[in-house]
């Protein structure tokens, strides 16, 4: 049934869709906050890593839940809104989909993306770009041809880090999801607290592992070809 049946197939393949998105997301949200970061000294250094890690002093549940009075019906938004006449109801769709979704999780994991690439671009040797300026390259070539690279291993520990994290999420698209917005780990919770389906729980939860591993040993034979051309 696992394997052959189109609700959990279905679901699979949402699941691992959410987790490439907001892997891909967080990226290109995290590489600028990185590479400004390593562009900056002492004491203003140590205040924007003091701001990055703030949030994170707090539980996730509560991260997430936070979003709830920002996003509901009655919220901040549309409270906002409909106070400057933009609109006379509620924007529904703010939450309770996918989208709410990935909000919630780039939002709860940007920051393990962006120390990774953080500490990849902070051990570059700045020789390395000034010879590069040096021999007539433009910034952009310079970031394309020697940045870039050397910022590779970052860049992967960062991306696995939170694919990894977003395929097993349960509590952002229980909060966040609405009944339409259910990922594979609230099927597998479902099973074994609700449907007291113990067997079918431990199937689909030996599927999810054995694809996310699968997925993670191709990217890590890819990462390997990337590194040695």
């Amino acid at each position: 049934d696992a394997l052959e049946s189109p609700l959990y197939l279905d679901l699979l393949w949402k699941t691992l869709r959410i987790g490439i998105v907001t892997t891909l997301i967080s990226l290109v949200l995290s590489y600028p906050i990185a590479y400004f970061l390593s562009m900056l000294k002492g004491k203003q250094k140590t205040a924007l890593l003091l701001l990055l890690f703030m949030p994170f002093w707090t539980s996730y549940v509560v991260r997430t839940f936070v979003w709830l009075p920002i996003l509901g019906r009655t919220g901040a938004i549309n409270e906002l809104l409909r106070a400057t006449g933009l609109i006379s109801e509620p924007l529904p769709w703010l939450i309770y989909n996918e989208g709410a979704i990935y909000l919630g999780l780039v939002y709860v994991y940007t920051l393990f993306m962006t120390l990774p690439i953080y500490l990849s671009i902070e051990k570059i040797d700045p020789r390395l770009i000034e010879a590069a300026t040096d021999l007539g390259a433009r910034p952009g070539w310079v970031f394309l041809r020697v940045i870039l690279p050397l910022s590779w291993p970052g860049i992967i520990a960062g991306s696995l880090m939170v694919f990894l994290l977003a395929v097993s999420a349960y509590v952002t698209p229980q909060l966040l999801g609405g009944p339409s917005g259910i990922m594979f780990s609230n099927m597998i919770a479902a099973q074994f607290l609700s449907n007291n389906n113990w067997a079918m729980g431990a199937a689909l939860s030996v599927v999810l592992s054995v694809v996310v591993l699968g997925i993670l040993v191709a990217a890590g034979r890819w990462a390997g070809i990337q590194q040695v051309f």
